[in-house]
């Protein structure tokens, strides 16, 4: 809930037209990255012969947006309370090493904002961890990296229908219902007239919104500890190996070419 919220605030920090040029420019990225992710994630499962189900929801955790997926895809597809705290632990390791390495392999690479963020949003599963490493980097990559993650977000919706008719499932769809927050907020920062002059007084030199916008970025802050303090050998140990592997060789997969195309090698 409290990354709910914060992500909503950092709304109040955007531009619309801005925002909506980033999402544009990582449309192709998100649904090339998508598919190429659930396809190598089912060829991984078998391979590996890890359960179907923990498989599948590794694969949406990584080729969507962590946490937010698996809890979409689970009742659809009935999976157990086992099943779905392995996936969770695979992607929350993962996570956590990608808040360190991400932002030192941007320097290291020389990347732009546009690029880092861009490549954040695509490779980084977990929105917590996306604009952890993001915000890291620069106030422009954030914006980047959360905008195109956000609208990544949004494919849970016609991946949770799809999965649902091909298992003909009855199960519930949950809906990641912040991210309609979040654009609301983005509107109301770039359209609310001016004349409204109570919410758009300077406080040291801050507008309100820009208040609420560091009152999200201090409720990441807290988010990102709090994921840390969660970390231990013990869910290491719980998660075994090979979901950890399947995990490990997807993130280098989307990860390696999303970069190769972000940089023109490919």
């Amino acid at each position: 809930m409290l990354l709910q919220i914060s992500v909503v605030c950092l709304g109040f920090s955007m531009n619309f037209e801005e925002a909506m040029k980033a999402g544009k420019s990582g449309f192709i990225f998100t649904v090339g990255t998508i598919a190429i992710t659930l396809l190598a994630g089912y060829f991984i499962g078998k391979k590996l012969k890890i359960d179907t189900k923990t498989s599948t929801l590794i694969s949406n955790g990584t080729a969507i947006c962590g946490g937010s997926a698996i809890a979409a895809i689970a009742p659809i597809i009935k999976a157990n309370d086992e099943q779905i705290s392995v996936s969770l632990g695979t992607i929350f390791i993962l996570n956590s090493i990608a808040l360190f390495i991400f932002p030192f392999l941007g320097h290291y690479l020389h990347m732009s904002d546009q690029q880092f963020g861009t490549w954040c949003a695509v490779a980084i599963h977990d929105t917590s961890s996306v604009v952890g490493a993001a915000s890291k980097y620069s106030q422009d990559a954030l914006k980047i990296a959360t905008t195109i993650k956000l609208e990544r977000a949004l494919w849970i919706i016609p991946l949770s229908l799809g999965t649902a008719y091909f298992q003909k499932s009855t199960g519930k769809i949950k809906i990641p219902y912040f991210i309609f927050y979040f654009i609301l907020a983005i509107l109301v920062a770039s359209y609310l007239p001016t004349y409204l002059s109570v919410l758009r007084n300077t406080m040291n030199g801050h507008t309100l919104f820009q208040w609420v916008a560091i009152a999200g970025k201090q409720g990441l802050v807290v988010t990102l500890f709090l994921i840390g303090c969660g970390l231990s050998l013990n869910t290491i140990r719980q998660v075994g190996w090979r979901p950890i592997l399947q995990g490990v060789l997807l993130w280098l997969i989307i990860g390696s070419i999303s970069l190769a195309v972000i940089k023109g090698v490919l």
